[in-house]
């Protein structure tokens, strides 16, 4: 299953809900509270798609093929500017910095340890605790060794057993830091759209990937809560509106009873009268829907299917092209002042929500393109080759609302609430927000 046909089902089940349930949502009037300062608000950031100098890997590979728009390259070189990037965050105030240990670069031969690159890990995330902050590691963020493509990758039954090998020399060496873990970014987005488009598993191995990548998190859960009793583990999930329950029977539902919060990756929007989440379907993220308060809507959808549990929003950001206002007129900073409303619009109708991080702290490698831009910092790295870190208007936003605990009382977002969204339909159009 590609990209297009997941849109194209979306959009299928999304418009008999448009004719049944099509009835105008309530303007937001609620004046949201505080979200406390226990708050976790965060940046996000991956290995392969900001460090640069990248070891063989699968996606080192696919880079370099005639499959993506760009190659990696140096991407931008968080691998030799970690502390610059790692104290914009803490300027911000930051609480949560979020990172992957590359198994690729750790382990570059099979029972081989990088002795140096582990010690560069040290020194990051020493940097992350000594600028206040918390890391939240990421064990897979979609990239294996080349050595582990050549033995098939997740083609091969033996896959876990290579990859719980290196998760657990992750776990050993960095509990002691106290981070958040997620054990496998995006599961299905993995399998789907990456590996399998890709070309790195068979049609028919996608049922085994999937078991296998239940059996690592399973498995790794345990080992982790072994030596950091108190550990926060989950595998975060790429929200798509209006199909998310059957996405959560494949991966999800299976691993329920071994997750200590629910990872939440928002990005895009489906509703009655809006469907340019269509352009996703070809790449030009930036014309796709991102209403903000669909993160209500995701939200409301797992408090109700795991009621009291923590619910923490892993990934959420607003994509333009090269950095160019987006053909909608929406901003960054406005994006983020308004997830900002309705997630505390959410905390204050009881839903149990702990954290926030924006994905990316700097523009990075979007799997084969630089075109697509997240960066609270914009990097020009196919046009500037110091690699230039330059703030967004967004930054001063994400300052103010991490050092007001979220936005002011009578603050209203810039965007009103979708009409009969289908976020989380046919809930979201028939129950609207009010």
């Amino acid at each position: 299953m590609n990209r297009t046909t997941l849109i194209r089902r979306l959009v299928t089940v999304a418009l008999p809900v448009i004719v049944a349930l099509a009835i105008p949502a309530a303007p937001a009037l609620a004046q949201p509270p505080n979200l406390g300062r226990n708050f976790l608000w965060g940046v996000g950031s991956a290995g392969f798609q900001s460090e640069g100098s990248s070891p063989d890997s699968n996606w080192l590979r696919y880079s370099d093929s005639d499959r993506v728009h760009d190659p990696v390259g140096t991407s931008v070189d968080f691998r030799h500017r970690y502390v610059e990037d790692i104290t914009n965050a803490k300027l911000m105030g930051v609480k949560v910095y979020r990172i992957s240990v590359e198994w690729a670069r750790i382990q570059p031969k099979p029972g081989v340890w990088d002795q140096r690159e582990l010690e560069y890990y040290d020194r990051v995330m020493h940097y992350i605790l000594l600028s206040g902050m918390r890391p939240m590691i990421t064990l897979d963020h979609w990239v294996y060794p080349g050595w582990a493509v050549d033995r098939g990758s997740w083609n091969n039954p033996n896959m876990v057993r290579d990859w719980l090998t290196n998760a657990k020399k992750v776990v050993d060496r960095y509990a002691r830091f106290d981070p958040i873990w997620i054990t496998v970014n995006e599961p299905l987005v993995y399998t789907f759209l990456k590996e399998l488009s890709f070309g790195g598993i068979a049609p028919h191995n996608v049922p085994l990937m999937l078991d296998q990548l239940v059996q690592a998190h399973r498995t790794i859960y345990d080992y982790i809560h072994a030596r950091q009793p108190k550990a926060w583990v989950t595998s975060n999930s790429a929200y798509l509106p209006t199909v998310q329950p059957v996405l959560d029977s494949m991966f999800l539902d299976r691993i329920k009873d071994k997750q200590d919060f629910v990872g939440i990756d928002y990005y895009y929007s489906v509703a009655a009268t809006d469907l340019n989440t269509y352009n996703a379907a070809t790449e030009k993220y930036w014309k796709a829907s991102t209403s903000a308060d669909g993160l209500y809507y995701a939200l409301r959808y797992y408090d109700r299917k795991f009621p009291g549990k923590p619910l923490y929003i892993v990934e959420n950001g607003m994509p333009t092209e090269n950095g160019a206002p987006r053909p909608d007129g929406y901003r960054r900073a406005d994006q983020l002042r308004d997830a900002a409303y309705w997630l505390a619009r959410a905390k204050a109708d009881g839903m149990n929500v702990v954290g926030y991080n924006y994905w990316s702290i700097t523009d990075n490698y979007e799997w084969g393109s630089y075109t697509t831009r997240f960066g609270l910092y914009q990097v020009d790295v196919t046009t500037d080759r110091a690699l230039l870190r330059r703030p967004t208007a967004a930054v001063a936003a994400y300052r103010d609302v991490i050092a007001n605990g979220g936005v002011r009382s009578d603050y209203r977002p810039t965007r009103p609430a979708q009409f009969c969204s289908l976020v989380d339909a046919p809930t979201s159009c028939s129950q609207p927000v009010r």
